[in-house]
């Protein structure tokens, strides 16, 4: 027994002795993968480890002050901004941060990218009426933004999607710019939302690119119309004396999705700028007459939407300064001629010298089509125009001026659906002879920006913007009573009315 205890315990000396030894021996460690720079698509671009995909993240912050307007860097046109009294803000503040995800990777195909811009803001908001001596802080739930504006008018911490898309073998799939819009759309040289343009605002689509070299492409296009291309399809036999007291001339009576909007896009980029042409149809889907679809409906009418672009670069001014301008011209597509952050429902108010007048203001509608019960769509008419040019002081300093202007023109059929709801609803003084629902928008402004440091941008932009509105001169409407703005149902005159605003920003670029 005592031998055999001594040859176990120096056996297990003796193995222990080796794993001490086998311890200490070097131990083969796994690789570490370290980024890589990806040089085939430009600056900032790495290597995800692991793979052959290529990432580049980026983004900006920015702070920015609007003064005299209840919404970011808009004139106050319509709800709380357009009523020009108590409840209207003094300026509205917006915080941001943008996140841009490019990956890109190398295929037989050619280039497989996908896309993605999201943003995060908080955005003050106001106060409106309750109609009984109180007020209602404007939230998520009491939207005091103009129609069809984007999320983050509204008072809260939002996020927004901007770009959502996949690129391969020259097709676009997802979230992206409209490909009838110039790479500028809204902003030919400014920050302010110009009437005349495709629209800034991304849209989902289905998308081919033909290249044909030398700088000339072909695309062409299905996109979503729901909702930044439609702006109103007025049923006006439901128009009431509230929406007609805010510039909406009947109920908004837009159907299902059918089909989407089809646009094909012609360009030529050179050394010299750019040239654009492009052109959209639009299907104008009604829904029904009255409450059931027993009342019946108008059938479809397809609208369209056409635009000649140009962009000028390193004009003899200086380095780097540019000329861009567009025109559009539309029959039953208004969205390609005013942007969807543009309100479809102007109602503006300031003082007047009429007598029989409590004060005056100026009432404008955008439409797509009108019709009444029993008949057809009436398609509207929209056209517009807008320019910029951008001067660079030196590599910090650089100025813009700017402009645009856009028209809204109803046919004589119409005019009469139109003209008959606002006499009976509003009591038009002048009756029928002194309606007119047309209309002219327009926008010119100024900003100087200075960049001290590289991506780092001062700004100060001054914006008037002016509505013409065509009622006879001296005639007065009955509005009824509006809780939300404090309105009180009066007489007021209709009349020409104008907007001037400021906004103030800074934004950093990484």
């Amino acid at each position: 027994m005592n031998i055999a205890k001594r040859v176990i315990l120096g056996t297990a000396a003796i193995l222990a002795g080796a794993g001490a030894h086998a311890a200490d021996l070097p131990v083969k460690t796994k690789p570490i993968e370290y980024v890589k720079i990806c040089s085939l698509y430009g600056p900032g671009f790495y290597y995800i480890p692991g793979t052959d995909t290529c990432i580049k993240l980026s983004g900006y912050l920015r702070a920015a002050l609007s003064v005299a307007a209840n919404s970011y860097a808009y004139p106050a046109d319509s709800g709380l901004g357009g009523a020009r009294n108590r409840l209207s803000n003094g300026y509205t503040w917006r915080a941001r941060e943008g996140l841009n995800i490019d990956t890109r990777t190398a295929t037989e195909y050619g280039m497989l990218r996908t896309y993605f811009q999201g943003v995060f803001s908080w955005t003050s908001g106001g106060y409106s009426g309750a109609g009984n001596g109180s007020t209602v802080y404007a939230s998520l739930g009491g939207v005091q933004a103009p129609n069809n504006a984007n999320p983050g008018a509204v008072a809260a911490g939002t996020l927004g999607v901007y770009d959502a898309f996949i690129q391969f073998a020259g097709f676009t799939i997802g979230h992206a710019q409209s490909q009838f819009s110039a790479p500028w759309a809204d902003y030919p040289g400014n920050w302010y939302e110009l009437v005349g343009a495709g629209g800034w605002e991304r849209v989902n689509q289905f998308t081919y690119t033909a290249d044909f070299g030398q700088g000339v492409t072909l695309s062409l296009s299905a996109q979503d119309q729901v909702a930044n291309y439609t702006s109103n399809i007025w049923n006006v036999s439901a128009a009431t004396p509230a929406g007609l007291a805010a510039g909406s001339y009947g109920g908004n009576d837009i159907a299902g999705t059918i089909a989407p909007d089809l646009v094909a896009m012609l360009r030529v980029d050179q050394p010299w700028g750019l040239f654009q042409a492009s052109f959209a149809a639009h299907d104008n889907h009604a829904a029904y007459y009255g409450a059931t679809e027993l009342t019946g409906h108008p059938d479809d009418k397809w609208g369209w939407a056409g635009q000649l672009a140009l962009s000028i670069k390193n004009i003899p001014t200086g380095p780097g300064d540019t000329i861009n301008m567009s025109g559009v011209y539309a029959k039953g597509a208004s969205r390609y001629a005013f942007n969807s952050y543009i309100s479809s429902s102007i109602a503006m108010y300031s003082g007047t010298s009429l007598a029989r007048a409590y004060q005056s203001v100026g009432l404008a509608g955008l439409s797509d089509s009108v019709f009444a019960t029993g008949s057809g769509q009436e398609l509207t008419t929209t056209s517009g125009f807008q320019g910029a040019y951008t001067h660079n002081w030196d590599p910090h300093w650089a100025t813009a001026i700017y402009g645009g202007l856009a028209a809204v023109r109803y046919n004589g059929t119409a005019k009469g659906y139109i003209c008959n709801a606002v006499v009976t609803g509003l009591a038009l003084s002048s009756g029928v002879a002194g309606c007119n629902p047309d209309f002219n928008y327009a926008s010119v402004g100024t900003y100087t920006s200075w960049t001290p440091v590289k991506n780092l941008t001062f700004l100060a932009e001054l914006n008037y913007t002016m509505l013409d509105q065509k009622y006879a001169d001296g005639s007065t409407v009955t509005l009824p009573l509006q809780a939300g703005t404090a309105k009180p149902g009066a007489a007021y005159e209709l009349k020409n009315q104008n907007s001037l605003t400021m906004l103030l920003q800074a934004q950093r670029n990484w």
